[in-house]
């Protein structure tokens, strides 16, 4: 697995930790790649993008970059980044959406030939909205490739299936590939439908990429709640509470897992470990 960083958002620390500095602090739109033994190179998300700023140009959808600064250059885009490394769009077989925020589908449009895995009910939530309505869940529809119902896989329409033990106290979620590769886990709360992914590194041992379930590692480690500012923008608050206390119960019993929230610093900070 190997992180990058497509661009960066600014925005005020107790915003994202309650009781934190008015400081202002840095997120980063983290992207993961994973290769699968049979199914190849693999995307977690896709960040920030040169179209989400087309898709973002007009009102209303120009207030999104207004709230949160978004600080990205020519090169940032994932696809660029994939490129130096040797990999173009088309070796992308699958692309894991954890929810349907523009920061997530930013770089979608780049990957035409990539087949999309996310989950049912965080699509039907968005799927069609417009405007204001797609503004307050963050979604820019743009972003979308027109095809996307010919190229996507709905997770959350397989059976669920009963998780290892070092996951505990998450107990069910879905086996992506049928293999016991990738587990897909419900983490509703920052966004309906919301998917963590859970998968074991060869270097690293067990990873759980919790997308925004929560945005610093400290809010899991600690057990810290966002600003109640940051719950106007949130669909379901008593599930994204629900979601962060069993994450720190996960990091509590299991201290080897290596739990990473997409927009942490901190896991920024220490990007080159997990290269």
């Amino acid at each position: 697995m190997k992180l990058f960083q497509t661009g960066y958002c600014v925005n005020l620390e107790r915003m994202v930790l309650r009781g934190g500095s008015f400081k202002k602090v840095s997120f980063p739109a983290l992207v993961a790649l994973m290769t699968h033994p049979k199914y190849g190179h693999i995307l977690f998300d896709t960040g920030y993008a040169s179209h989400f700023f087309t898709a973002s140009r007009s009102f209303p959808y120009s207030i999104y970059p207004k709230m949160t600064p978004i600080h990205f250059q020519d090169g940032d885009g994932i696809k660029d980044q994939l490129a130096k490394e040797g990999i173009s769009s088309d070796d992308i077989s699958y692309i894991f959406i954890s929810h349907f925020h523009g920061d997530h589908l930013g770089g979608l449009l780049d990957f035409p030939t990539t087949t999309f895995l996310c989950s049912k009910k965080a699509y039907e939530f968005v799927k069609g909205k417009k405007g204001i309505d797609a503004l307050k869940n963050a979604f820019l529809p743009e972003l979308l490739p027109k095809d996307f119902e010919q190229r996507v896989i709905y997770i959350d329409e397989e059976k669920t299936v009963s998780l290892p033990e070092a996951f505990s106290p998450f107990k069910e979620g879905w086996d992506v590939f049928h293999d016991g590769s990738f587990f897909a886990v419900d983490l509703t709360g920052h966004a309906i439908g919301q998917l963590g992914l859970f998968l074991h590194d060869e270097v690293r041992g067990e990873v759980f990429l919790c997308a925004d379930a929560c945005w610093q590692s400290q809010a899991f480690r600690e057990s810290v709640l966002p600003s109640k500012l940051a719950y106007l923008m949130m669909p379901d608050i008593k599930s994204f509470k629900k979601n962060l206390k069993k994450i720190h119960e996960l990091q509590k019993q299991n201290n080897n897992i290596l739990i990473l929230p997409t927009h942490c610093t901190e896991i920024w900070g220490k990007s080159y470990e997990y290269s």
